[in-house]
């Protein structure tokens, strides 16, 4: 019986610990309280610790619009937050970190190129 406990409470951390929260499509389109100027969408794969996928920021706006933009990172050990970087095409660059809980990511840009908005609240779209 001892065993079977021990079992499961392994089985129970291990699965606890290679949940990829950060994987699907995020946006700021269905937020409620963001400027509408813009919508900014990621599509981001994570495995285990790492973080690879795309950007987009689209606007009426021409100036606004970003074309599709890489990202690179990895997650922090307990996996709620993340570090990334996002290079546009043209070679300008910008970091910013990743708050995720449940189907909501705070998004928190920090230095480099004006690419990205500097602070917004996602919500995921589809895995």
């Amino acid at each position: 019986m001892k065993k079977l406990i021990l079992f499961l409470v392994f089985v129970s951390f291990t699965t606890y610990a290679q949940t990829n929260r950060f994987t699907g499509t995020w946006s700021n389109e269905n937020c409620k309280d963001c400027s509408k100027k813009y919508i900014f969408k990621m599509t981001i794969a994570q495995s285990n610790y790492k973080i690879v996928g795309t950007a987009e920021v689209t606007s009426d706006n021409a100036e606004l619009n970003s074309g599709v933009m890489d990202i690179t990172g990895y997650v922090y050990v307990l996996g709620e937050k993340a570090q990334i970087k996002i290079k546009a095409s043209n070679g300008q660059a910008t970091n910013a970190v990743l708050y995720v809980n449940e189907n909501v990511m705070q998004f928190n840009k920090g230095g480099g190129s004006d690419l990205v908005p500097d602070e917004t609240i996602m919500t995921k779209l589809y895995e």
